[in-house]
């Protein structure tokens, strides 16, 4: 739910507060606030500018040559664009201006002509491409009206202030609304609320000449309100009233639509508006559909329908499906003259089969299928022809037709003062308690100590006396609650399992990674989009029955693919480089489908980008924590058929006859699929097997009494041959006196022939017990030389 401030700053007196203490408080009164997007922060020197003057480009065919009035100056701008004339009121990036996503404008030429600014698109201004209004998609942003030149154009267009995005719990539909945030921002801050005065000033004829309404099936539709407008004039919303919706991520359409979507994201109401003319018989019947009934929506597809979906009819046919979608055979265009108004109140259980039979949500349906208040329809129906009447954009007919069989009442709930202080572990008297809940809008009633409380009918989440008592702590603040310790006797502590993991945490936050959680629930594309074959063993999925969506609908069985996720979200905000893990689980299924609870293996994911970073510094990474945990020497052997990971360069990571995991850097084509245009490496690592081979015990190891000697070679060998087959054939020689191999240069150049490299070692010999000698070193040393001639054809470089 995206509430911008300024227009919640209409219902409720907030000018003091700033953004921070804003949102904080709204967090920690119950209100989750997922983040603060600040409007026109990036936008420098752009300002309303009119088009005097149009020419063909002398040495372009596709080019205009403009002469624009900014107010202070006529400026001279080339541009391609085709959806200008002379005299309209765009948005011009003076010279030295700046956009979204840091674009700056320079005084240059186009072709050898000036140009000393740039004309904007709605794109270019930082409007997201989902809420653009469709008119307005391509070309030159063009203002409504004319506006005074030179104006800023964030002033004109409404481009200040923030806009808060809200999580809104399942439990809260009311909070799905900018009256909803506003009644919880006026209970945090102990504020009054100013509601919306609706008044229609003029209405004309009667409704009973216009339309009619039947309800079939009372169950599924509790209650349903309509009104008739006529004289319509459909056109473009205002900029003021466009710039709203899109600011709470709603894409304008014309007036109408534009209308009933302001009143939705207001009251919290979803609306509808038919096409009058196009009911047959001017008749609205809501029924079920048919059986294999076939209806085409307003995002023209074809929906097959089944007996259990509620349907808006009219005289002959459907014309929409009842909180989800209206039908394309009755969409106001500009052609229409008259409509009528929805706004009913549906079964939620109803709407969400539907909705989720069809894979069709919608902001309507996300409303219903959480509940809506039915004693809010009447007011939303009157606020859209009050808005109606305000534009200009037609004449409200007299009478509302309003079928409501069984009003819902307001609950009472009876609430003891000392439960609520005892539970709470406070001291409230019952005056401070009654205030509390006053904020809230509760009405309350004092009976032999007892509180009786009338809940309005939009809180259909307070049921019992304990939910008052959860109303009184967050608005009382869980912050301003003295902490307790729990009384009792015992004692807890981690397992080894868990001492494990929090130490791995700990030693890669110390390496400079950042700690990662993910969901379990991904998407199936995930596979495709780390190249995993259609018939890998991967694909074989615990599949959920009732998923929230297709991007949550299967139980993962890698990391790799959440762990891209993040990386790219980073990489695509501009952050130069990342480093994170993530500690999952992964679930492997005994059998598909699946009849029993699936394997949860524990899986360590590494991934990191951008300068620096490299095969290395991932390999580098894990084999640092393999140390801290006490884990023996690992060999890396090339990998070479795993599909997310570039060829040649992943490894398996093998600890005995165990594989630990895989590192590698990520195939090009999996971070084209990400939009990462950088060289990404990931690794992971089967946690299970790390728990059972880490030993976090630690033996004294005296210092060594004797000296060591080192020896330096300088091998010529075949590029094709591994680091690991040289290593192991030093060790494999080097009997009980070698102490450690170390790699220190790796050479290839102008002094070593095509297709052959160099590698110099450094090898350390010592003895536990004595004084080693020259020739004894010398023996062995010569003994691994040889044994390198022999088996991989390598030559001692002089």
């Amino acid at each position: 739910m995206f509430v911008p401030v300024k227009w919640l700053r209409e219902y409720v007196n907030i000018e003091d507060l700033d953004i921070n203490t804003l949102s904080d408080k709204l967090v920690m009164s119950g209100s989750k606030v997922e983040a603060v997007e600040h409007l026109g922060e990036e936008i420098q020197k752009v300002v309303v500018g009119k088009i005097l003057e149009m020419n063909p480009h002398p040495n372009a065919d596709k080019l205009l040559v403009t002469k624009v009035d900014v107010g202070t100056e006529v400026i001279q701008i080339v541009t391609g664009a085709n959806n200008i004339k002379v005299g309209d009121y765009i948005p011009i990036v003076m010279a030295g201006g700046e956009l979204p996503g840091g674009v700056k404008i320079k005084k240059g030429k186009l072709r050898g002509e000036e140009s000393n600014g740039m004309m904007c698109s709605a794109k270019e201004l930082g409007i997201a491409d989902k809420v653009i209004p469709q008119y307005q998609k391509e070309g030159i942003f063009i203002l409504d009206q004319a506006y005074p030149l030179g104006e800023n154009i964030k002033k004109v267009l409404g481009f200040e202030g923030q806009v808060i995005e809200f999580e809104i719990t399942p439990n809260r539909p009311d909070c799905l609304s900018i009256l909803g945030i506003a009644r919880e921002t006026a209970a945090t801050f102990n504020r009054q609320i100013q509601y919306p005065d609706v008044k229609i000033k003029e209405e004309y004829g009667n409704i009973a000449e216009y339309a009619s309404i039947e309800v079939r099936n009372p169950e599924l539709c509790g209650r349903y309100v309509g009104r008739v407008a006529t004289d319509l004039v459909i056109q473009p919303s205002p900029v003021w009233l466009q710039q709203r919706l899109m600011e709470a991520g709603v894409r304008p359409i014309n007036n109408i639509v534009d209308i009933t979507n302001y009143v939705m994201l207001e009251m919290g109401q979803p609306l509808h508006a038919f096409d009058l003319d196009q009911l047959e018989d001017h008749k609205i019947i809501v029924r079920n559909a048919a059986e294999g009934e076939v209806f085409k929506t307003l995002d023209g597809v074809q929906r097959n329908l089944d007996e259990n979906m509620l349907m808006i009819a009219d005289g002959k046919r459907s014309v929409g499906l009842a909180g989800v979608m209206g039908g394309e055979n009755s969409e106001v265009t500009e052609q229409t003259k008259r409509i009528l108004i929805e706004s009913a109140y549906f079964n939620a259980d109803n709407i969400r089969a539907t909705s989720k039979k069809l894979g069709l949500r919608t902001e309507a349906s996300a409303r219903f299928e959480k509940g809506i208040d039915p004693n809010g329809c009447r007011l939303a129906a009157d606020r859209v022809c009050q808005l109606i009447e305000f534009l200009g954009a037609g004449k409200i007919v007299q009478g509302t037709i309003d079928i409501y069989p069984e009003p819902v009442e307001k609950k009472v709930i009876e609430v003891r003062p000392h439960r609520i202080n005892n539970l709470l572990g406070i001291s409230l008297s019952p005056e401070e308690i009654q205030d509390i809940l006053k904020r809230l809008e509760l009405e309350i009633a004092i009976e032999s100590n007892i509180m009786k409380v009338t809940v309005p009918t939009y809180r259909a989440d307070l049921l019992k006396e304990i939910d008052i008592v959860e109303e009184v702590a967050r608005i009382y603040g869980y912050d301003e609650i003295p902490n307790t310790a729990p009384k009792g006797n015992t004692q807890g502590a981690k397992t080894n399992g868990q001492i494990i993991e929090d130490y791995s945490k700990d030693i890669l936050n110390g390496l400079g990674l950042n700690e990662i959680t993910t969901y379990s629930f991904v998407s199936p594309r995930s596979f495709d989009m780390i190249r995993i074959a259609e018939d890998s063993f991967m694909r074989n999925v615990v599949k959920l029955i009732n998923p929230l969506g297709e991007e949550n609908s299967i139980m993962r069985t890698t990391l790799i693919a959440n762990m891209l996720e993040v990386l790219a979200r980073n990489y695509n905000r501009k952050v130069e480089s990342a480093k994170a893990f993530e500690l999952g689980r992964i679930f492997i299924p005994y059998s598909v489908p699946v009849n029993r609870l699936p394997v949860e293996k524990k899986v360590l994911t590494l991934g990191m980008y951008g300068k620096g970073t490299d095969f290395y510094t991932l390999k580098g990474t894990i084999e640092e924590l393999l140390v801290k945990l006490g884990v023996g020497k690992c060999q890396y052997t090339p990998e070479k058929n795993h599909p997310s990971f570039h060829p040649g360069r992943c490894a398996n990571i093998q600890y005995g006859e165990h594989i630990l995991g895989v590192l590698g850097e990520v195939h090009p084509d999996v971070t084209e699929n990400y939009d990462i245009d950088e060289r990404t490496y990931v690794a992971e690592l089967d946690f299970n097997i790390l728990l059972q081979i880490t030993r976090l015990d630690r033996l004294y190891k005296p210092l060594p009494k004797y000296p060591a000697i080192t020896r330096d070679m300088a091998l010529v060998l075949e590029d094709r041959i591994y680091v690991k087959e040289i290593e192991d054939i030093i060790w494999n020689n080097g009997g009980t006196i070698l102490e450690s191999v170390k790699l220190f240069d790796v050479y290839k150049g102008k002094q070593i022939q095509e297709g052959y490299k160099s590698v110099a070692y450094s090898l350390t010999y010592r003895a536990a017990d004595r004084t080693l000698v020259d020739e004894e070193v010398a023996q062995i040393h010569d003994r691994i030389v040889r044994t390198l001639e022999e088996k991989l054809n390598a030559q001692l470089r002089k």
